[in-house]
């Protein structure tokens, strides 16, 4: 085997392992006879939120409005997933068609 092969088997082995003790340590620390902590339910409950705020402003964190196309493809396709989502209230859709229609505006207005 040259090396290259074997580096590659040595990923897949450390990114298999990894993926399996992520999925099993939740079973392991929170068994099913036993009640989760409350702190584990407030998390649950509060962590989607902010990872979608965190997610907000890592996309939007390099967009001028001082730059031609002044942040208007990313305004529009916000007002359009909000929009969409009040409308249909599924997560797919409204972000599906709102990343859709952002790469056609980007496309549009950076001309």
């Amino acid at each position: 085997m040259t090396l290259t092969i074997q580096q590659s088997m040595i990923i897949i082995g450390i990114v298999a392992i990894t993926t399996f003790i992520t999925r099993v340590l939740p079973f392991v620390l929170f068994p099913g006879h036993k009640k989760t902590p409350d702190y584990i339910i407030y998390l649950g409950k509060v962590l989607p939120f902010a990872m979608i705020g965190m997610l907000i402003v890592y996309c939007l964190k390099e967009v001028s409005i001082f730059k031609p196309s002044y942040g208007l493809p990313e305004a529009i396709a916000i007002i359009v997933v909000i929009l969409l989502h009040h409308w249909k209230k599924n997560n797919l859709i409204s972000i599906g068609i709102g990343t859709v229609f952002y790469m056609v505006l980007v496309q549009i207005i950076n001309v």
